[in-house]
Formats: structure tokens, sequence, C-alpha cells
């Protein structure tokens, strides 16, 4: 029953929020997301898990895949689209669905993340396959449209994991893997886009980054396969160039120019002092991992 979950029950640390002044609504705030990551830290085993099957799909050609209704889908479709620009890949890499479809970014759609059909008929339009792997987000642990997903990409033969904040959540019972951060009361009761929301975009960050790292998308701690779409970007592009080698922003630049704008390129140009079509091939052959193509 949803009174019966954690999320859904009220914060004794709150019965009074409407009588605090702004300072002390904030510190009361502050203080109950200081307890999220905490949380987390002890799903790090079967988040880990689930990495290395993205990983694999990654590797395989497939995708990442999230699904969730109300905040959960959003927060799985921002994780998504961050990945283009930050790790230069295909939009089709990482992709995020949500109950309602994208009028539902904005606007509640009535009823959709009730629908366990929907689910499975965004899926099909994505020609889900079994190389795929499947993230369930519901803040619940209990939402239909996320079950139905799971439910279909088991069918289809892609790993599944859910992601809920609550233990026992029903949706980990539809998944191969359970990730389970009960975040508690939150501070305004219910209103799960607080906590919750904060948890489930920690976790989505810990995956996506992580699986990125693990197919060659980083060097040392750097981005380097990062989008140069913008002045802001190129600039950071450059930069990233100078503290991976060690060369001045005047060389940075002339072989940044001589990459076709591509960090990786430029970086095995300089460390490896190879020409340009050396340097791809190194990167081609190295699968994308710089230090391999050193």
């Amino acid at each position: 029953m949803l009174d019966q979950l954690a999320t859904e029950s009220r914060n004794e640390r709150t019965m009074q929020l409407d009588e605090m002044t702004v300072e002390d609504v904030l510190r009361v705030m502050n203080a109950e997301d200081q307890t999220v990551a905490t949380v987390i830290r002890e799903q790090i085993p079967v988040i880990a898990e689930v990495v290395k099957h993205v990983i694999a799909s990654f590797k395989n050609g497939g995708r990442l895949i999230y699904i969730g209704a109300g905040t959960s889908g959003r927060l799985g479709i921002l994780d998504a689209a961050e990945c283009v620009p930050t790790f230069g890949v295909s939009p089709d890499m990482v992709v995020g669905l949500i109950a309602g479809g994208e009028r539902a970014l904005i606007k509640a759609v009535e009823g959709a993340e009730d629908s366990r059909t929907l689910a499975v008929d965004d899926l099909k339009g994505l020609q889900l396959e079994a190389r795929d792997t499947v993230i369930g987000i519901a803040a619940s642990g209990r939402t239909p449209y996320v079950i139905g997903g799971l439910d279909y990409a088991k069918e289809v033969g892609a790993v599944t994991a859910a992601i809920s904040c609550n233990t026992d959540a029903v949706i980990s019972g539809h998944a191969r893997y359970a990730i389970e951060v009960e975040t508690g009361p939150e501070v305004l009761t219910g209103s799960t886009r607080l906590k919750a929301g904060t948890a489930q975009k920690l976790v989505l960050n810990m995956v996506s980054t992580s699986a990125m790292i693990g197919v060659g998308k980083v060097y040392q701690n750097l981005m380097v396969d990062v989008q140069s779409t913008n002045e802001k970007l190129e600039i950071r592009a450059k930069r990233m160039i100078c503290e991976a080698t060690g060369v001045d922003a005047v060389t940075a630049e002339r072989v940044f120019s001589e990459a076709h704008g591509h960090v990786k390129t430029a970086i095995v140009m300089i460390l490896a002092n190879v020409q340009h079509a050396e340097a791809v091939e190194r990167l081609q052959q190295a699968n994308g991992f710089v230090r391999d193509a050193l």
C-alpha cells in the first residue's frame, strides 16, 4: 500500500514545517539531504554490477535505456541528454523514456504512469534488443509503467535493473538487479522530487559516468570526448590538452586544429609524437582508450 511506504510517511522533524522560519526550513532540508549519500553507499556493490552490464551493452553495440514516470522519468531523460555533449556519444546510446512521452516533461499526463502496456509500446518503438540494458526508476518502487517495461525487457532478454527509494520495492521483483536507496520521509510529505529525487540523480550520475569511463570516454579524469559545440567547451577542450600533455596553450591550440577539434587525437599526437593519421589509427586499434593508444 502507498501509505505504508517510507517515502510517503511523515517526517517527525518537520511536523511544524509551515511555522518554521525560512532559515530553519533550509537547515532542515540541508540536514535531510546529507543523509542521502550515506544510504547510497550501501548500494555500491549492486550498482557496480549494473555498471558492468551497461559497459558490456555498450561494447556490444547495445544501449542504456531508462524508463520512469514523473520526476523519475525526467531525471532519466536528463542523464541521457547530458551524456551526448559530455562524452561525445550518439543520442541513441543512452535513452530516457517517460510515461506520457515528451509532453510529460513539462506537464503531467494523467494516467500514463498507471499503464503497463504503454511502456511496452515505448520500448517496442525503440526496437529493444537483448544486448540493451534497461533501468527502471521509481521513487515509490511500484509504478505500473516501470513494471510493464521491466517485464517486457526481461522477455526480450535485456539485462534489467530497478532504482527505488523504498526497501522491498515492487519493481525490485521485476528486475535482475535491485538498487534500493531508502531515503525515508521527505521534508514535505510525499514530495519525492526532494531526497528521493536527489538519490536517483546521484545513482544515475554514478551509472552513466562509470560506464562511460569503462568504454574509454575518459583519460585521467578528463572528459576527452567532450563535443566542442560552443566557445566555453572549445576553451575547455584546449585546456584539457594542456593538462593531459603539459604543452603550452599555443601548442595545444595548434594541435587541436590539426586534430580537427578532437581532443583524444590531439593528446595522442602529442604524447606519442605522431601525426594525425597515426593517432587516429592508434585510437581505433585501442577502441578509443587513450592510454592504450600511447
